[in-house]
């Protein structure tokens, strides 16, 4: 960039700043008041003239100073050179509190609870995919000599229970038997492969478990394929609610649009890799009900392996550089703890 852009970017930047810690249009006094611009009110009237014939800034009135515009936050967001790290107080508390979790379910409930604390926005995380996941054990409990439990175990961590009426009585030895070959067969398999692997088990089975083990892969399969009612864990919602006038169209939509899951699935679709940010500003959210909100996502998992996607959900005046920071590190602390590292 030439060194009047690099200038004009630096005055962007200012009034970014300003906006979205003041919620107040911003003047050209206010920013060679405030910030060290090292130009005069002149040169940044001028700046900001060319700033707003660009579309990077707007007058939301007459006498008013500028806001940034849907353009103005995405160039803001894409020279983001430095994200501001958290502390080590910071980092050593969301460890702390994410690893105090008890399973899967609380891993995901205390994210999100953290998430809008730290971001004082919408969290939402993602259940892992199934299809990403791999049976580590799956326990058969006898409930009566005719019933039993299953307790399907992943790598995840996820627990699903389901239970098996069997039709006839079975011992203990039948228990044994019928444990050990659906963890041979399953165990360190993915979900999606072990649900192919279930349908051949009853034609495998000796002729006496045959029909006790037809009626637990038919229960069992349920386990093994994704149950999209449990995908999402969303948290924060009131917090949009703090500054009503960040969404010039409608909150109710915007809260409408977060009851669907559906929407906010495709809100986290472009986090495709772990670690990796996404930022969706404004008029780039595919659905219309979300284009007065910035959505930043990421995907989470171990090394190359994608779990799921977690994320915030707020206005375009949104502190990206604190929100980004937030979101990456409790996104990395999740993929740690739920891959066991």
């Amino acid at each position: 960039m030439a060194s009047a852009d690099e200038r004009r970017f630096e005055v962007l930047r200012a009034i970014v700043a300003d906006y979205v810690s003041n919620q107040e249009p911003v003047g050209s006094k206010a920013l060679v008041d405030r910030h060290n611009l090292g130009v005069s009110s002149a040169t940044v009237r001028n700046d900001m003239a060319a700033l707003e014939e660009d579309g990077y800034i707007t007058q939301p009135h007459t006498s008013a100073g500028r806001i940034p515009t849907d353009k103005g936050y995405r160039l803001f967001v894409d020279r983001l050179s430095e994200i501001k790290p958290l502390s080590a107080a910071e980092r050593k508390a969301i460890r702390g509190f994410l690893e105090g979790a008890v399973d899967l379910d609380d891993v995901l409930r205390r994210s999100v609870r953290l998430l809008a604390q730290l971001t004082r926005q919408v969290a939402v995380v993602q259940y892992p995919t199934l299809t990403n996941s791999t049976v580590r054990h799956l326990e058969v409990v006898p409930l009566t000599s005719a019933r039993l439990m299953l307790v399907l175990i992943t790598d995840t961590g996820r627990v699903d229970q389901r239970t098996v009426d069997l039709g006839d009585v079975m011992s203990e030895d039948g228990v044994s038997r019928l444990r050990d070959q659906l963890n041979a067969a399953l165990a360190g398999h993915r979900l999606s492969d072990a649900a192919a692997k279930v349908a051949e088990l009853p034609d495998e089975a000796p002729p006496e478990l045959r029909d006790m083990m037809t009626r637990v892969c038919t229960v069992l399969v349920e386990s093994l394929v994704e149950h999209p009612e449990e995908r999402l864990v969303l948290g924060g919602t009131a917090n949009l609610t703090r500054n009503v006038a960040d969404f010039p169209g409608s909150l109710r939509q915007v809260l409408e649009a977060l009851e669907e899951q559906v929407v906010v699935l495709k809100l986290l679709a472009a986090a495709r890799n772990p670690g990796a940010i996404a930022v969706r500003i404004g008029e780039e959210n595919e659905d219309e009900q979300m284009r007065s909100t910035s959505v930043v996502s990421i995907g989470y998992g171990a090394d190359d392996l994608l779990l799921g996607g977690m994320g915030v959900v707020g206005p375009t005046r949104m502190d990206y550089p604190g929100t980004i920071a937030a979101v990456r590190a409790v996104a990395n602390y999740v993929g740690q703890i739920l891959s066991g590292k």
